[in-house]
């Protein structure tokens, strides 16, 4: 038979004492260790970029500026683009309401009047400020058919003329665009290189926009080295467009006036002297008719002495 084991008392269990200065294990969750995590994002000196920008236009906007809007969308890969807003008195409390509903800090605003003229609004929202252009000289992608092309959502390269540095109302519209078109590094739709190149140039105090891809030799022996920026070749992509700044506000769509062009004209004042030039025209033909007929009244042709022999 098998011996019974002997039983031993249990002794009383005691709890143990934690020390203090051991560390706990921090949580587990599915992204991660949460305590671990928390200390990185507070202890990252790393500024985050959280820009985003709402894209959207006017009612009854001509399909040409429609086109150059959705070049830009596909050229911002943090923008977020929304249905059309009504061109009122109020579109600026519609527009804030939009921007902060989608989350956003800017606004890209296309309004067309008349099917003819076409305004752009670049405003920060919700503290301002923001500045109204007129766009000239549009040329969108389908336009041009270029041989240039990048990858869609890659960053580019912000390049700006000298005369930025001039002003101070030069120098906000340059913060005001570097914010704007600026892809954020870590954005979830950005890749993270550069391909291409966006030019900002002032030329007769207008802005005029160009983009170009970047295009480097690929063959493997003919690599290109840090710094060999000679094998490199720009190609122009598109679109093509120039802004006449008009006003800028110290709010969010309105709000005191900053900055006004002295040397603006509206479209409307410049068809306006057309039609003024064409009537002109017209004014001097009946002029000239009726000096012509009181000039024949004032000297009458002497009578013809053979027209009486000719009628017999």
């Amino acid at each position: 038979m098998a011996k019974k084991r002997k039983h031993i008392e249990t002794q009383p269990s005691v709890p143990l004492k934690k020390d203090e200065s051991s560390t706990q294990r921090p949580k587990r969750t599915l992204l991660g260790w949460k305590d671990k995590v928390e200390e990185k994002e507070k202890d990252s000196p790393i500024f985050k970029n959280r820009e985003k920008v709402l894209v959207t236009c006017s009612r009854r906007i001509k399909y040409r500026y429609r086109h150059l809007m959705l070049n830009l969308v596909s050229l911002l890969p943090h923008c977020k683009k929304d249905n059309k807003v009504e061109s009122k008195e109020s579109k600026g409390a519609t527009l804030n309401e939009l921007v902060e509903l989608k989350n956003c800090s800017s606004c890209l605003f296309f309004e067309c009047r008349k099917q003819k003229d076409l305004y752009l609004w670049m405003a920060k929202s919700p503290n301002g400020p923001s500045v109204k252009f007129l766009v000239n000289a549009v040329h969108t992608m389908e336009e041009l058919k270029l041989t240039g092309n990048n990858l869609k959502g890659s960053r580019p390269i912000l390049t700006f003329s000298t005369n930025f540095d001039k002003d101070p109302h030069w120098k906000l519209l340059k913060e005001i665009i570097t914010q704007i078109f600026g892809i954020p590094k870590d954005h979830r739709k950005a890749k993270p290189y550069h391909d291409h190149v966006f030019v900002f140039s002032i030329v007769d105090d207008h802005i005029w926009f160009r983009n170009y891809q970047i295009s480097v030799p690929h063959n493997e022996t003919d690599k290109v080295d840090r710094g060999g920026l000679d094998k490199m070749t720009l190609v122009e992509v598109g679109p093509r467009f120039c802004l006449n700044p008009i006003k800028i506000f110290g709010g969010s769509f309105g709000g005191p006036t900053l900055y006004e062009n002295p040397l603006y004209i509206s479209p409307n004042q410049i068809r306006a002297l057309e039609k003024r030039k064409k009537a002109g025209k017209y004014a001097k033909k009946i002029k000239a008719k009726t000096r012509r007929k009181m000039h024949e009244q004032s000297n009458p042709l002497e009578p013809d002495e053979f027209a009486d022999m000719w009628k017999e």
